[in-house]
């Protein structure tokens, strides 16, 4: 179906547009609605959560979405009465509305995907904004063909008498609605839903062929309107071309002889003259570009192989002998700040904020609450902070699995947190912040908490732990990753608390990043995911440890010391740890636990890198040497070779050679499992 009468080729361009704009305003839709929900009662957060359905309604007439159309229609209704007053903003009302948002979003991607929209949860939303604004809807007709229940007004709402009146309105676009693919069919098409319609063409303006300028706008419209709607609701129609269009509305009395005016006998001089699109209009336009996002990518890895070569180039001219040519120097370094700058831009281009993501976790507890029966108060906090958009499509599904866990399974009933002297909402909190160079997410819940002794008993009955091992708190909380595991007493189609969670651990690994636990038993879990704010380039300090080139991110680099024997004590079991400024710090040895070289019995000779993981906990790494600092290309290493505990990614050197990138979180979490074993051996020998 194509009621727009474009091209193919013009058509599908516009859609794709379409979808993007609806993504956004569905996401302001759903923001508006949870603004409303805590409180907010300011009438423009009303005004703007209706500007968002009628966009999406507006718009989906040009494709032909009837069943979007409709729906969006019904739901503008239902806000129509809650902006005008005659209906209240209560509890069950909100609940109704975000209901309606999920289903709209719904439609929207069916529309997309180009398949049947969700027929049944449709219905059950139509009926509910029926109800809710308490009158037939103006599009009974075409509800009931559609095969909708359309619900009468009840009893206790009175009969509303409405008068029809006439409005004669002129309407003609600028050339600017054009330029912005704007289409005044859909518009005089929506007129029509406001009652009778009568359309005259004005074309008086249009030149001779050969004067003809194919970006001007030469026609107009007269068109009389009959509807028991005021000029607001006529003039809501024309809202998002207001500015690219003259428009005149007017009432006009009735005739004392039957029948209707001719439109098209309107003089064309009450029509306002063409106009040309002002400075204003030019400096919107300048402010966003839509990209495709493959011409995105592309740019970033171009600019990637930029940092590479000129680090190539780098090299190349030292082994030349031309490093100490002070004018080489001066370009090289004037080419270094320019690759820098280069690569900034692009990942801040590529840089989006979390909030679509945390958007999407108000539907999902939502659909949780109501599959579980539970009540939740979801926080989010940290919702602008921005992250690579490749970390973003890959943050979603750990994210989802790890809400619907906390809601089903780490939140208690009503009746079990009354019992328990809790309320009976439970609490869920998703924050994010940068910290260390890093994105820390995390999502606690205020519930039971993880049992630990039945964790341990179960892994012990799966053979994942032999018989009375001895587990540390944290050891128990992440037997819950292990393939498989669960404590679930009952299967659920939501979740069980460990079903999944190995894969989530998995995902997180793979974009370099972790995933830790803390939890108090009747109080609650906190799980935090600490990720790289990029899968694409970094600042390194690229070190030498056993012979072989490694970089360690600057993020999580503190100060770099030269350790002196005294400083360095063996302790138990614990390994070396070394003292730095009056505090104590595992002391890591990077050849040692790497196995890239000899064990080091001339430590006052290395350099120790103090470094601090997500969580606070601090360590020194002990190198050889320090030998440069630079942005690196991150590669990926699990995808080309496979999974190297301590290192998260590898990067190309000037020289060609492939350097590994540490993982501090990850060596440090190592070394207090017994990794410093082997270094400890090196206080023996020293």
């Amino acid at each position: 179906m194509n009621p727009s009468g474009l091209s193919p080729e013009k058509l599908e361009s516009i859609k794709v547009v379409f979808f993007q704009e609806c993504e956004e305003l569905l996401a302001g839709l759903e923001a508006g609605l949870l603004e409303l929900q805590r409180g907010d009662r300011d009438p423009e957060t009303v005004n703007a959560v209706f500007r968002a359905v009628h966009s999406i309604k507006g718009s989906a007439g040009i494709f032909g979405f009837d069943l979007l159309v409709r729906f969006s229609h019904t739901f503008e209704s239902a806000l129509e009465e809650i902006r005008s007053g005659r209906h209240g903003l209560d509890a069950e009302t909100l609940m109704a509305l975000l209901r309606a948002s999920d289903v709209l979003a719904d439609q929207v991607q069916a529309a997309r995907d180009g398949v049947g929209g969700p027929a049944g949860s449709t219905q059950a939303a139509e009926e509910e904004l029926l109800a809710l604004i308490g009158a037939p809807s103006v599009l009974d007709d075409e509800l009931a063909e559609l095969g909708f229940k359309v619900v009468p007004a009840g009893p206790e709402w009175p009969p509303i008498e409405l008068a029809e009146r006439r409005w004669r309105i002129h309407f003609r676009p600028h050339a600017s609605l054009y330029a912005k693919a704007g289409d005044p069919l859909p518009l005089l098409r929506e007129l029509r839903r406001l009652g009778e319609v009568a359309v005259g063409l004005d074309a008086s303006a249009l030149p001779p062929l050969r004067d003809l300028d194919p970006e001007q706008a030469y026609l107009a419209w007269t068109i009389l309107l009959v509807t028991t709607r005021d000029e607001a609701a006529i003039r809501e129609v024309f809202e998002f071309v207001d500015g690219h269009c003259a428009l005149e509305i007017a009432p006009e009395e009735q005739p004392e002889i039957g029948g209707w005016p001719a439109p098209d006998d309107a003089p064309a001089a009450v029509l306002t003259p063409v106009e040309q699109p002002g400075p204003r209009l030019q400096a919107v336009r300048t402010e966003s570009l839509r990209v495709d996002l493959d011409r995105m990518d592309r740019l970033a890895d171009l600019s990637g192989e930029i940092v590479i070569a000129h680090a190539m180039l780098i090299q190349r001219i030292h082994q030349a002998g031309l490093g100490g040519d002070t004018s080489v120097g001066l370009v090289l370094d004037e080419f270094g700040a320019l690759t820098r700058e280069l690569q900034d831009s692009v990942m801040a281009m590529r840089a989006q904020s979390l909030k679509g993501v945390f958007q999407r976790m108000s539907r999902l507890v939502r659909e949780t609450e109501a599959a579980t029966g539970k009540q939740v108060d979801l926080t989010v906090s940290g919702e602008a902070t921005e992250v690579d958009r490749t970390v973003i499509e890959r943050l979603t599904d750990p994210l989802t699995h790890m809400v619907r866990n906390a809601v089903d399974h780490g939140l208690e009933t009503p009746e079990v947190r009354l019992a328990a002297g809790k309320p009976p909402r439970g609490s869920l909190l998703i924050s994010a912040a940068h910290r260390a160079g890093r994105i820390v997410i995390e999502v606690s819940d205020d519930g039971a908490g993880i049992d630990r002794d039945r964790v341990k008993a179960i892994a012990t009955d799966r053979g994942l732990i032999p018989p009375g091992s001895t587990l540390t708190d944290d050891e128990a909380d992440n037997l819950i990753f292990l393939p498989g595991f669960s404590t679930a007493r009952t299967l659920s189609d939501l979740s069980g608390r460990g079903v999944g969670l190995d894969v989530v651990k998995r995902g997180v690994q793979e974009m370099g990043g972790r995933i830790t636990i803390a939890s108090r038993p009747g109080e609650g879990s906190v799980f935090t995911l600490s990720l790289p704010l990029t899968l694409a380039v970094l600042d390194g300090m690229v070190v030498s440890a056993g012979g072989q080139k490694l970089v360690v991110p600057v993020g999580v680099l503190l100060e770099a010391v030269q350790p002196r024997r005294s400083d360095i004590h063996a302790v138990g079991n614990a390994g070396l740890l070394f003292t730095y400024r009056g505090q104590q710090a595992p002391l890591i040895d990077l050849a040692e636990v790497l196995d890239c070289g000899e064990r080091r019995t001339d430590v006052d000779r290395c350099v120790a890198l103090m470094v601090e993981d997500a969580a606070g906990r601090r360590a020194a790494l002990l190198v050889d040497e320090i030998t440069d600092q630079r942005q690196v290309v991150i590669k990926s290493l699990e995808s080309n070779y496979r999974r190297i505990e301590g290192v998260a990614a590898a990067t190309i050197l000037g020289d060609g050679r492939v350097a590994l990138i540490l993982d501090a979180d990850s060596l440090i979490e190592a070394h207090g499992r017994g990794a410093g074993h082997a270094v400890q051996r090196l206080a023996a020998t020293g």
